[in-house]
């Protein structure tokens, strides 16, 4: 059996196992006598050690093996936690972490955690760890070993092996037996050899056993090593070895044993995250675990039927059918519907980004000295999977930041009259067809004063253009390449460190981010986020004899405007929209494309956050549901164009990015 094909299930369960100790430790943190987050934590501990076991990822499963031995030290009251354990545990998750992330990229991983596992080691005594092996009392079993078996056991004996007696016993709740036999197998195989079965072999496969069953094997390994090696496997309950030479000669059946040994709380691997979290009666199941792949191949097959859709419209209306607009009609209604459904399959929770943050907080907070409380809210809100692998870096830097420059220190709070454990919001909430995110923290403010000298000294901006800058515009000089007003240089310095690249990469998401900032009271970092970005509906408009898409979200209103509306300040076009001087901008000019003159414009009014603008175009088309394609490597970087698509007559448009354009 190749183990290969179970890395993408190991990677799922240890996701969410991993998950399940960081919250846990959190809480363990809090109330150090809880014996249900004790219990938690060495669950997912000693289910993680069994399936890395299982999987070969030794490195995994001796730290969780020790994380694992001081748990149940703590559980069992022989010793009391400690912040020292605490802080340990906290490293060997993150460890835990880096390994796993490791696999998933294809590593086999390996990461020297020996000092955290003598950190462990530690804090358990010497004479607290229990012993694996006990030989109970002898009982006749109902399997015999042939002539040939025994002989084979007798020589091995005289070449300077053992031979024992392995009685073995899953969960009660266990599933997929045969594959946990095969693991069973697979890891005494490392160890030694295997001579008979009871069960045999081919009942063990086919599964006709209840849960226990019995191997004579023989090795040169100690009881204990054996006795842990099989313990690694998820969902054995207990394991009994009796050695046997200790059984007469003459005796032909082999005799195992009938233990009553302590019973192992093994909980079963098959379960999700809210499982996990919940000690309530479980539910039954009604989901699935798909993989990916699938679904992006789901989703290439669905993108390429709405473009045929397109094309099916526009032959329809060349016609002038009624039978086939109808049917064109009832397909469109069709596709909307399937379509909501296969973006809903892409749509994934927040959380899965939000998670990773409370331990970070805790950790940068104490590297700073700073008491601060993480608040999340909204963790269920659902995101496009492609925004999902992409926003957590920006929230990172958002986060620190924060954490460094945003909330004051203990004495600056005290002076200003503030409690000394700061907060910080971490919330994601819908509006429309976008996602919110807001990063707010109650320091002390931004500094505009500070942040414009600044800006003049690095050249950004004259003093002239100072003096004209709102507060908005001010704050927003924090996403400035190279800004920042860090005084001395650390891991963390500088609201300006890294936000240009999370302003450039929010930007890539076809996202916005804006400040709120009031001296003395907080800041507020708050990211627009499309739901999706596969599917969009987009306004297709004329330049010349080239259609361009522009993405619905970007616009405002279309209208029609006069040659003599048409107004100038400061050297620009502009014109009166409801009482605001809007700039106007030609996209035959920005790209190239032959100009001519003319009585009357077709305008698109676009926002990007506070700034408004009018692009003029040749001609309006129409509203089409569009797939957005990416350009690739070799176009990267064309100004203003996101991407572009495929329409029903087989033609390719560019993609408008609005926010380009307005950040000239």
């Amino acid at each position: 059996m190749d183990l290969n094909e179970y890395v993408g299930l190991f990677l799922d369960e240890s996701m969410e196992h991993l998950q399940a100790i960081n919250t846990s430790l959190l809480d363990f943190e809090q109330r150090m006598d809880d014996e249900a987050v004790i219990d938690q934590i060495f669950r997912s501990a000693h289910t993680l050690k069994g399936m890395a076991g299982t999987m070969g990822y030794d490195a995994i499963a001796d730290l969780t093996h020790e994380m694992e031995s001081a748990l149940d030290l703590v559980r069992s009251k022989k010793q009391p936690a400690t912040a020292e354990l605490i802080d340990v545990l906290f490293v060997a998750a993150e460890q835990l972490e880096t390994m796993v992330e490791d696999i998933s990229r294809g590593g086999k991983g390996k990461l020297d955690v020996a000092e955290t596992v003598n950190r462990l080691k530690r804090f358990i005594q010497p004479n607290d760890v229990q012993t694996a092996t006990v030989v109970p009392e002898v009982a006749q079993q109902n399997f015999e070993c042939d002539v040939y078996s025994k002989a084979v056991v007798q020589q091995s004996i005289a070449a300077g092996y053992q031979a024992y007696v392995l009685s073995i016993e899953l969960s009660a709740d266990v599933i997929l037996k045969a594959a946990r036999v095969y693991m069973v197998f697979d890891r005494l195989q490392s160890l030694g050899d295997v001579i008979l079965s009871n069960p045999t072999s081919d009942d063990l496969e086919q599964e006709h056993f209840d849960t226990s069953f019995e191997i004579l094997f023989v090795t040169q390994s100690e009881q204990k090593t054996i006795q842990e090696a099989v313990e690694t496997v998820s969902e054995v309950a207990n394991v009994t070895i009796v050695p046997f030479e200790t059984m007469p000669e003459a005796e032909v059946a082999i005799s195992t044993l009938q233990p009553e040994p302590a019973t192992v709380d093994v909980p079963k691997t098959e379960t999700s995250v809210n499982e996990t979290l919940d000690t309530t009666a479980p539910v039954a199941s009604k989901t699935i675990r798909v993989n990916l792949e699938r679904i992006d191949r789901l989703m290439n097959l669905f993108e390429e039927f709405i473009i045929d859709r397109g094309r099916l419209e526009r032959i329809a209306a060349e016609v002038s059918s009624p039978e086939l607009t109808d049917t064109v009609e009832r397909i469109k209604r069709g596709t909307n519907e399937l379509q909501s459904l296969v973006l809903t399959l892409r749509m994934m929770p927040i959380e899965q980004v939000f998670n990773r943050f409370p331990r970070m907080v805790r950790s940068v907070s104490k590297d700073v000295g700073k008491h601060i409380k993480l608040h999340i809210t909204g963790a269920e809100t659902e995101l496009d999977r492609t925004v999902i692998d992409e926003i957590g870096d920006p929230l990172v830097h958002l986060i620190r930041n924060a954490i460094d420059h945003g909330i004051e220190n203990k004495a600056d709070r005290i002076l200003a009259g503030k409690p000394v454990e700061g907060n910080l919001s971490l919330r994601a909430y819908h509006s429309g067809n976008r996602v919110f995110i807001e990063i707010e923290d109650d320091g002390a403010g931004i500094n505009h004063e500070r942040v414009t000298r600044i800006a003049i000294e690095k050249g950004l901006i004259t003093e002239e253009e100072a003096t004209q800058l709102t507060i908005e515009e001010a704050s927003m000089l924090l996403f400035a390449p190279g800004f920042s007003t860090a005084e001395t240089v650390t891991d963390l310095s500088g609201r300006g460190v890294g936000l240009d690249v999370v302003k450039s990469k929010i930007e890539s998401l076809g996202g916005e981010v804006f400040v709120e900032t009031r001296r003395g009271e907080g800041t507020i970092f708050r990211i627009s986020l499309p739901l999706t970005l596969s599917i969009i509906s987009a306004m297709l408009v004329e330049l010349g004899t080239e259609t361009y898409a522009i993405p619905l979200t970007a616009i405002i209103e279309t209208t029609s405007l006069r040659s003599s509306s048409i107004l100038q300040a400061h050297r620009e076009k502009v014109f009166d929209f409801r009482g605001q001087l809007v700039p106007l901008i030609s996209l035959n000019e920005v790209y190239g494309l032959p100009q001519h003159d003319a009585d009357a414009y077709s305008v698109v009014v676009v926002r990007s956050g506070e700034k408004l603008a009018g692009l003029v175009v040749s001609e309006l088309i129409g509203q089409q549901e569009i797939v957005m394609k990416p350009l690739g490597s070799y176009l990267e970087g064309i100004r203003a164009i996101s991407g572009a698509t495929i329409l029903g007559d087989g033609q390719v448009a560019l993609i408008i990015d609005s926010n380009a354009l307005l950040r000239k």
